[in-house]
């Protein structure tokens, strides 16, 4: 059997760009639907999450995740989250790489929302305003920053001020204390937080603004609050994976303030030319839910660049 190459992120992370990510996912939702599934296991607090996506005559990729929530209390350096993917040629079956899945991961969760900006926030854009202050969080301003080059102002919030600073500082955008203000001023609003109860209120939100949600991940998860949601029109990167298993619409679906029908389209059809937003000064709404037929796009995009890179070097 060929040796199959491992890829970590010190070897292909700088040859990356988020243009090249949004043009992959795009690409990949242009083919016919993934096949998905998710496989969970739980021992105490930790937990073996395995999730799996086939896309024909594009590829297979598993991504296996460990969560051990405790790690920090044997090491400070040890992570808690864990995780590999596992990619196949869909068409005999053969493993073609394993690439570091956090790696995969940072990619796939800020290129998902731009790409959902890019369909559905106003080109002309020039306010973006990012909720929380963690690793997606500052990918968000990197994504953005490339896709949105007629940004003139970024602002940063998160629950602990001191931490927005900090972040402020080192990605050059302000940092804003205000929540309020900062939904208001925004022309895209991008929300990475782990809220469980919802905080961002319909009546902050602009006409004409763009809001990208991607903290919530559980059934228990919310970012926007019930006027917020109602406020805009919905658009989600799938409809198999943003609905049902995450509570940012599926408590709204639940408690029957919004309908299925409220959810225009998810990228399988923006992706092949459906109309997004309708007006300059129409609200979008965008869930991110993630999934591993995005990880599939991702996996495939780095393998490629990963090959044409070892094809240069060896041309030499």
């Amino acid at each position: 059997m060929q040796e199959i190459p491992f890829i970590s992120d010190t070897q292909i992370d700088k040859l990356l760009c988020w243009s090249g990510i949004v043009e992959a996912i795009a690409a990949a939702h242009q083919k016919p639907q993934a096949q998905i599934d998710d496989i969970l296991f739980k021992s105490g607090t930790n937990s073996l999450l395995t999730r799996a996506a086939w896309i024909k005559n594009h590829g297979i990729a598993v991504k296996t995740a460990t969560i051990f929530p405790e790690n920090k209390t044997y090491s400070p350096d040890l992570p808690t989250v864990q995780s590999i993917v596992t990619l196949f040629d869909d068409k005999t079956g053969a493993p073609e790489a394993i690439i570091d899945g956090n790696l995969v991961t940072k990619w796939k969760t800020a290129g998902d929302s731009v790409l959902g900006a890019k369909l559905l926030a106003r080109p002309e854009s020039r306010v973006l305003t990012i909720l929380g202050a963690g690793k997606v969080a500052q990918s968000m301003i990197d994504a953005y920053r490339e896709i949105f080059p007629g940004l003139e102002t970024i602002y940063l919030w998160n629950h602990r001020f001191e931490t927005a600073a900090e972040v402020a500082a080192n990605k050059d955008v302000i940092a804003i204390e205000n929540i309020a203000h900062a939904v208001q001023a925004a022309d895209i609003v991008s929300s990475a937080t782990t809220a469980t109860e919802p905080f961002i209120q319909g009546e902050w939100l602009k006409e004409g603004c763009h809001l990208d949600l991607i903290g919530a991940f559980r059934p228990d998860m919310r970012e926007a609050h019930d006027s917020a949601i109602l406020r805009g029109t919905i658009f989600v990167d799938s409809y198999k994976t943003a609905l049902d298993d995450i509570g940012e619409l599926g408590i709204p679906l639940a408690n029957q303030i919004i309908s299925t029908c409220d959810v225009v389209d998810d990228f399988y059809g923006l992706c092949s030319g459906n109309p997004g937003r309708q007006s300059d000064s129409e609200i979008t709404i965008f869930k991110n839910g993630g999934g591993a037929h995005l990880d599939l796009a991702v996996a495939v995009y780095i393998k490629n660049l990963f090959d044409k890179a070892n094809l240069r070097a060896s041309n030499r």
